[in-house]
């Protein structure tokens, strides 16, 4: 388990987690992105971004 950084819930993390794999907070549904596996870092995955072709 992990501390969410947005609401300080507690997140639980995959029995295999990978290098930017994008998790969920249940409490307040933030987006997650794990940034190291040693030690685990979680951080607020970056907004989606649309494209328009450009």
């Amino acid at each position: 388990m992990i501390a969410c950084p947005e609401c300080e819930a507690k997140v639980d993390l995959p029995d295999a987690p990978r290098l930017n794999e994008i998790l969920e907070c249940g409490d307040c549904h933030a987006e997650l992105e794990i940034l190291s596996l040693e030690p685990t870092l979680v951080g607020l995955a970056p907004e989606v971004e649309e494209d328009w072709g450009e």
